[in-house]
């Protein structure tokens, strides 16, 4: 049994989710404008992540008896100032949403539902790669400087991700 705190949470978290979904496709769109469609590609296969990320939650509290309550979505930003600016802006929102999902795990722990924790621990573990993978390109991009043959090589490999649903 969900109880209203946690009901709550859920709802909002289900909200920041598709919100992150709505802030890679601005992301993606910036990335299209410089003609980076590798780019373009992973910020894609991102929103998709995020929307199957809000389903998984929307579900769960549906199973659970509950009605999800859906919200606005917050305007995204629209302009941003690079290619590498674009993974700063992925991890720094990544790590907000791992603050979140943390939340919602002591969430659940002081509502001593040991259901929705159980539950919340696919989240948890899916942020470390979350924060990783942007971690890492930016490492990349900053190893390339202003190599422009570099960010093209990284931009033929961002080309290759795929979205594999969970």
């Amino acid at each position: 049994m969900l109880t209203d705190k946690m009901i709550e949470g859920l709802n909002e978290q289900i909200n920041k989710e598709i919100y992150s979904a709505y802030l890679y496709l601005s992301m993606a769109s910036y990335a299209s404008t410089l003609g980076l469609n590798g780019f373009v590609n992973w910020f894609n296969v991102q929103v998709q992540e995020e929307l199957s990320h809000a389903q998984k939650m929307y579900d769960y509290v549906v199973q659970q008896g509950y009605r999800v309550m859906l919200k606005a979505i917050d305007e995204p930003p629209q302009n941003f100032k690079s290619p590498i600016n674009l993974f700063e802006e992925t991890l720094s929102h990544e790590k907000i949403v791992t603050g979140l999902i943390n939340n919602l795990v002591k969430i659940a722990k002081e509502e001593n539902d040991n259901a929705t924790e159980i539950f919340l621990q696919w989240y948890v573990t899916e942020q470390v790669e979350e924060e990783a993978n942007p971690t890492e390109i930016i490492q990349k991009l900053k190893l390339t400087g202003k190599d422009g043959n570099g960010l093209l090589m990284i931009d033929n490999e961002l080309a290759q991700r795929v979205f594999t649903p969970i």
